[in-house]
């Protein structure tokens, strides 16, 4: 027990230095999001807050974090619209059908829990995981974009002449801090986002600067402020939009993809982090979190949310590697709605523009650039498709395609690895010895190497080196004895594995007879103990 205490207390700096920093990142990204959606910016604060706190204590992976983000509020646009739309001017009737979805969302991803689904993430593969975090650098980079324009005469418009130039100037500032600090061996251990931060807004607040802060950047969007209470259970949900088929025909495909691309961000940056810390999270129990994490958003008047890989990455770069460090910045996040708004409005939004682009910087797989001449030129071709999709897209069509093009690629290649060695025995017997996977994609050229019309009375084909791998294989070897039994030639089939020998009997009793079970080799007994 002491020693347990030990390990968690050793870096309890570390996770509460870095809980920081992240809360401090936190803000603007949720209320950006907030205002994407198309909702009140305390609607993306909670979310952050409460999911953020959820799957920091029960998630499957410690030292990650989430929060509201950008790839479930671009879908919520439309919900929120659709739903305000069904009710009266000001109702705000939106705001209620996007509680609802979130609630329905997170049973969703619970379920996904409790059937175990997230151990598919591992079949994701490497090309798609460097696109991934490639087309999330360039996303973050140009979300970034967004903050070097201000309101002129109520238009947004690009900062120009000493503007742009200070903007700039305090956005390098804060990086070169980042970069130079871990360089100086005295402060290695200090939290360079922190201090960035800090020295940044130190400058601006005393030197009365005229830049853009956290404060005005909420009120430009329309928002009063970061003021506010503790969330509060949304009882008008249940009485405001009614509990029936309609209702459920409308919020359940949202639902669904809300889902789906909250498990996909979530587990790929889980594998992300693992990477990094070089540990392994569990993903059934982040489904499990991060569901739960939504239904409790949901009913509390949050937008919902899932794993954010900027923030994450910023923690783990930080130091937090505990589940300390998601309970800090869940909590100071919360205090800063409570206690410390005006203190966190005053922060430039330059200083925090700054953390994100070093976050860019450090998420883009620049090795990709390296090694692309020197992969197959499939995995190039999909290591590219998907950053881009997640670019012009979003990370579930990107990814989803991507795991599609992969599997597609790798089915093409086996396909063609299919041979067949012939020989002859001494009674006249003709052996066919098959080499490869016998699965669909390999069936054509399966068939074409054999020579029904030609062979001797007696043929033997031998698997010992192949496997019958669906459904779609053991129709082609069916069809094959019927074609020899047709012809009057007798087939033997040696060397199936016991699976493949039970579903072809199954299908077939009549391949009983065709099939030898007998086999003396001790090769098909090793072979067969590997295929288990």
């Amino acid at each position: 027990m002491t020693e347990f205490v030990r390990k968690r207390v050793a870096n309890a700096k570390n996770d509460i230095l870095s809980g920081l920093t992240v809360a401090l990142a936190l803000v603007p990204e949720a209320v950006a999001f907030a205002f994407v959606a198309g909702v009140d910016p305390l609607v993306g604060l909670y979310a952050a807050f409460m999911i953020g706190l959820i799957t920091s204590i029960f998630g499957g992976r410690p030292g990650m974090i989430s929060g509201a983000t950008g790839a479930l509020a671009v879908v919520m646009v439309s919900l929120v619209a659709e739903g305000n739309a069904m009710g009266a001017p000001g109702e705000q009737l939106g705001l209620y059908y996007l509680f609802a979805t979130v609630i329905l969302m997170g049973g969703i991803q619970m379920l996904a829990g409790v059937l175990k689904l997230g151990k598919f993430v591992r079949l994701i593969p490497h090309p798609v995981m460097m696109g991934f975090v490639n087309g999330l650098a360039i996303v973050i980079f140009l979300s970034q974009l967004g903050m070097f324009k201000e309101f002129v005469d109520g238009e947004k418009t690009w900062m120009q002449g000493g503007d742009l130039i200070l903007m700039i100037g305090l956005v390098l500032l804060t990086m070169a801090i980042m970069w130079g600090l871990p360089k100086i061996k005295a402060t290695s251990k200090l939290p360079e986002a922190l201090i960035g931060i800090a020295v940044v807004s130190a400058i601006v607040i005393f030197g009365k600067l005229d830049v853009a802060t956290v404060g005005s950047f909420i009120k430009d969007g329309g928002g009063e402020g970061l003021k506010g209470g503790l969330p509060q259970f949304q009882f008008d949900i249940f009485s405001k939009i009614p509990m029936n088929f309609e209702t459920f025909k409308f919020i359940g495909p949202y639902s669904l993809i809300l889902a789906a691309i909250g498990l996909i961000e979530s587990l790929m940056t889980l594998n992300l982090i693992d990477e990094l810390t070089e540990t392994r999270g569990n993903s059934n129990r982040e489904c499990l979190a991060q569901g739960g994490a939504n239904i409790v958003t949901g009913l509390f008047g949050g937008m919902g949310g899932c794993a954010m890989i900027g923030q994450s990455i910023i923690n783990i770069k930080g130091g937090g590697r505990t589940r300390l460090s998601g309970i800090v910045a869940a909590v100071t996040l919360l205090l800063f709605i409570l206690f410390a708004s005006g203190l966190i409005e005053q922060v430039p939004i330059a200083a925090l523009v700054g953390v994100m682009f070093m976050v860019v910087i450090g998420t883009f797989a620049w090795s990709s650039f390296r090694i692309l001449n020197k992969i197959p030129l499939t995995d190039a071709i999909v290591l590219i498709a998907v950053s881009s999709l997640t670019v012009f897209f979003d990370l579930a069509v990107a990814v989803i395609a991507g795991v599609i093009m992969s599997a597609l690629a790798f089915a093409w290649e086996n396909a063609k690895k299919i041979r067949a060695r012939k020989h002859i025995k001494e009674d006249g017997t003709k052996v066919y010895e098959i080499w490869g996977p016998l699965f669909f994609g390999s069936i054509q050229a399966f068939n074409s190497k054999f020579d029904i019309a030609n062979d001797p009375e007696n043929v033997e084909i031998d698997f010992i080196e192949s496997r019958v791998s669906d459904h779609s294989a053991l129709e082609a070897v069916f069809n094959l004895v019927g074609k020899y039994e047709e012809a009057g030639k007798t087939v033997r089939i040696k060397h199936l594995s016991e699976e493949c020998q039970a579903l072809m009997i199954k299908a077939s009793p009549r391949l009983a007879n065709v099939i030898e079970h007998d086999v003396d080799d001790p090769r098909y007994h090793v072979m067969a103990k590997a295929m288990k």
